[in-house]
């Protein structure tokens, strides 16, 4: 097993991949989002792999970003090109040959349920809530959240959780598609393990066509959505608008939005 914050343990054709944070639900740092990238990279380039599982320790898969760790990091890099390096690392996930099953329970919040909207498969303890509240912190999502959810639940369920930021529950997620299947918080771990080896159980060749079919259907979207959305936020990032939002905070006063 890996060291650090994200682990990466492979057992036989059977790779897990668990977040590890949980004094903070599991909330994602810069630190965090470089080991993940780098295991997602060893799996693209691993053959012998047939099912990936996407876990957590503790009761959130994620609450999405640590924000206590926000400028943090000194990096020389502007940020179109920090939005590009996240799309670069999340996308290989469309690279590996095995697919992911995404173990959710607690929070599952921003950018973090994006990622997991990208993989394959989600399941959902009960009591799971999963949200998108970057309209509310005068951003929007851009990890291919609003491209996924739209292919899954239509323009009206998506609109509601980007414009409003409210919790979606894991009986409403399971109406929308957006988890596959609902089961007790002690079972979640055995039901997504039972479910990867089931998969790698089949024919390899089977699974990956299946898979180039259903890719071929949602990937083009999702890769679309991921090219506006690099494009808005920075957009937003520049905006007279959030530049008002920041400054009304810090005078504490309300702000005076012009809509540029």
């Amino acid at each position: 097993m890996s060291a650090g914050r994200v682990h990466l343990e492979v057992d036989g054709p059977i790779a897990t991949i668990t977040n590890d944070n949980p004094d903070k639900h599991n909330a994602f740092d810069d630190a965090m989002d470089a080991e993940l990238w780098a295991i997602l990279g060893e799996l693209r380039e691993r053959r012998d792999l047939r099912a990936v599982v996407w876990r957590a320790e503790g009761r959130s898969w994620s609450s999405g970003r640590d924000v206590s760790a926000l400028g943090g990091e000194q990096v020389d890099l502007s940020h179109h090109e920090l939005m590009s390096r996240g799309h670069r690392g999340i996308l290989q996930v469309l690279d590996i040959e095995a697919p992911i099953i995404v173990a959710l329970k607690g929070w599952v919040i921003g950018g973090s349920f994006q990622r997991a909207l990208v993989c394959d498969v989600r399941v959902a303890a009960e009591g799971t809530r999963m949200l998108l509240p970057e309209v509310g912190h005068g951003v929007i999502p851009d990890t291919g959240g609003m491209g996924r959810l739209y292919q899954m639940a239509g323009h009206g369920l998506v609109s509601d959780m980007v414009l409003t930021g409210r919790v979606l529950e894991a009986d409403e997620a399971l109406a929308h598609g957006v988890v596959s299947r609902i089961v007790a918080p002690d079972e979640l771990d055995a039901t997504c393990r039972e479910m990867a080896e089931r998969v790698a159980a089949a024919p390899a060749v089977t699974v990956k066509m299946a898979r180039r079919v259903i890719r071929h259907l949602s990937e083009p979207t999702l890769r679309s959505s991921m090219d506006e959305e690099l494009i808005a936020q920075t957009f937003v990032n520049r905006s007279d608008d959030l530049a008002e939002k920041r400054a009304a905070e810090a005078e504490g006063r309300a702000p005076r939005y012009t809509g540029s």
